[in-house]
């Protein structure tokens, strides 16, 4: 089978210029995207396609990403982080989404829903305790909310924390958690628990809890449809020990935590949604150059002319919506953009992933075929980090002051 060439530089330049919003980079972000876009092409690039078949977790790439920072993007330079600001990390996962979805949830997981609210939410003892080492790249972060039986309806968990010893220096933690990024790999992780089985939604609170904590395991990893050489398995809590000072703001916060980190973690996800996208729109128009059908390319038939056009058009809306959300993090709107961003750019990410592979035609269902693999991978965008549904319940709430 003849196998079609990586797209020429110049087509992804002018797909990339054609599709972009500009809103005025500053040097800094602009040098920012360029070096994460030489690093992920140079060193996420090869090996991509291996990965995904054998599942295998690329830990050297994110040693070399700790020490480019990009792991500690969020994390003030005080704790060792890059300080860097939310548009900045926005380009940055959006670069590496475009060559590899998996390396960029794991960046997005660690920074997003390990370190943010460990920056946000902690006493500063836990922020230098645990934030230098994350930051560094010397080890992951994870994140544990959802529960088998807890997905959406997060208020509904079941693990439970309780207090241990005379002064209660310690929380005992028992239960599950699913669908963990990173376990196995992550030395620390943010997790939901209950601490007051009355309270309902405000008897739950947050803990930091190490990797190597007694009582702390991980399952098998899971088999997933797509994202297949990041790490995904459940972790377990049986009479898991917790140093009393690793709890995550105060006792009965859990879910406001969890919600406003979720709320932050967002714009990642979108980020990821507009890199694939991007991508799916290069492979589309290369493809359409070259493949030759009724004596033309197929670029010269309207059909394919206006699905590029319009992968194209969605992309700019995406990466538009995408950007002023992260511009507003900070505003009283900042939960509805996020959620506006991320429904739509993970939702256009995927009509343009189906279109671009439509536009393959045959080929594109061929794991020789790049656009196969980022097929697979963009469908989970719409999932995790709240499924659209979700996005738009918060969107309506918003509006409608419920």
């Amino acid at each position: 089978m003849t196998v079609l060439a990586e797209p020429k530089s110049d087509v992804i330049a002018a797909a990339a210029a054609d599709t972009g919003v500009d809103f005025s980079l500053t040097e800094d972000q602009e040098l920012l995207r360029d070096e994460v876009r030489r690093f992920a092409e140079q060193r996420i690039r090869p090996g991509v396609a291996e990965r995904d078949r054998e599942h295998r977790f690329p830990l050297d790439v994110f040693q070399e990403m700790g020490e480019m920072g990009l792991l500690g993007m969020l994390v003030p330079e005080e704790y060792g982080g890059a300080g860097t600001d939310t548009l900045s990390y926005l380009l940055a996962i959006e670069e590496v989404a475009r060559v590899d979805p998996a390396v960029a949830v794991t960046m997005s997981v660690t920074n997003s829903v390990c370190c943010w609210p460990i920056v946000r939410f902690g006493s500063e003892a836990l922020k230098r305790k645990v934030l230098p080492a994350l930051a560094a790249g010397q080890t992951l972060g994870g994140f544990g909310l959802t529960e088998p039986g807890a997905g959406s309806d997060a208020g509904s968990l079941k693990t439970t924390a309780r207090r241990d010893g005379a002064a209660g220096d310690h929380w005992i933690l028992n239960g599950e958690k699913a669908w963990i990024t990173n376990a196995g790999f992550a030395g620390w992780y943010v997790v939901v628990a209950r601490t007051n089985p009355e309270a309902g939604k405000r008897g739950l609170s947050a803990f930091v809890v190490p990797g190597d904590a007694p009582g702390f395991s991980v399952g098998q990893p899971e088999e997933k449809l797509g994202l297949r050489s990041s790490r995904t398995a459940q972790i377990y809590f049986t009479d898991c020990r917790v140093p009393a000072e690793n709890l995550l703001g105060e006792e009965g916060q859990g879910l406001k935590i969890a919600l406003a980190t979720l709320g932050h973690s967002r714009l990642g996800i979108a980020a990821q949604s507009v890199g694939i996208h991007q991508r799916a729109l290069e492979l589309a128009v290369a493809y359409a150059k070259d493949r030759v059908q009724f004596g033309v390319p197929i670029a010269d038939h309207q059909a394919i002319q206006f699905k590029i056009a319009q992968i194209a058009t969605e992309l700019a809306a995406a990466r538009a919506l995408t950007h002023g959300a992260g511009a507003a993090e900070h505003t009283s709107q900042a939960g509805r953009l996020a959620a506006q961003a991320k429904v739509y750019a993970s939702e256009a990410a995927n009509r343009a992933c189906w279109e671009s592979l439509q536009i393959h035609g045959g080929n594109g269902f061929h794991e020789d075929y790049e656009i196969s693999r980022l097929y697979r991978d963009v469908r989970v965008t719409t999932i995790y980090e709240g499924t659209s549904e979700m996005q738009r319940l918060v969107i309506a709430r918003s509006l409608l002051a419920r």
